[in-house]
C-alpha cells in the first residue's frame, strides 16, 4: 500500500513551491518548474483536480517531495 494519499493539485503545487521549486513558464495548466541542481519538472494538473497516489509517488521521485511535505 502506498504512503501517499490522494490530494488536490493546488496543495501539491504549493508544497513544491515551499520545497524550493519556482515557476519558470506556464502554458494553460502546464507549469514548468525549476530548481537549482535539478532538471526542470512539468506539473500538468488543474488546481481543483485530485492527484492520485501513483501520480504523487512519481512526482515525489522526480522532485524529492515527500508525503509529509503535503
Amino acid at each position: 500500500m502506498s504512503v501517499w494519499s490522494a490530494t488536490k493539485a493546488k496543495r501539491v503545487y504549493a508544497a513544491l513551491l515551499r520545497a524550493g521549486w519556482t515557476l519558470k513558464k506556464q502554458v494553460g495548466s502546464h507549469r514548468k518548474l525549476q530548481r537549482n541542481g535539478s532538471p526542470n519538472f512539468t506539473f500538468c494538473f488543474h488546481d481543483s483536480e485530485e492527484v492520485g497516489p501513483a501520480a504523487l509517488a512519481k512526482i515525489g521521485k522526480e522532485t524529492g517531495l515527500r508525503p509529509e511535505d503535503l
